[in-house]
């Protein structure tokens, strides 16, 4: 696996962690459908809340929410979709991007972008 690969997969798992400690609630990682993935699937008060992770080794090329294009979004709406019409959601739901940053000393940390788009 590549590393970018590899950082990608460590990232979202500890997203995760990070969310579920917050009380989030995980239901899926990395789910899919046809061409298009969702990283985390969370319910959190109510909500069913779709999550795009972005890591960043460093902010000087730009900013997590900076890095998901609108071709990526259609693509995560489109299996959100799918997801709430097979699971029969009737609830709200909300579309999140939460940025993991490598800081120089190694330590991870997170900044989460609620409703970033839809």
């Amino acid at each position: 696996m590549a590393a970018h690969n590899e950082s990608g997969r460590l990232a979202e798992e500890e997203a995760a962690k990070w969310l579920v400690s917050k009380g989030y609630t995980l239901l899926e990682t990395n789910y899919r459908y046809q061409h298009a993935e969702i990283d985390l699937i969370m319910t959190y008060q109510g909500l069913l809340i779709f999550i795009e992770v972005k890591f960043r080794s460093g902010t000087g090329f730009g900013y997590a929410e900076e890095f998901v294009q609108a071709a990526k979004k259609r693509l995560i709406v489109k299996a959100a979709d799918q997801y709430i019409y097979k699971k029969d959601w009737h609830q709200d739901i909300r579309f999140d991007i939460v940025g993991v940053y490598l800081d120089p000393q190694g330590r991870l940390h997170f900044k989460q972008f609620e409703d970033a788009f839809y």
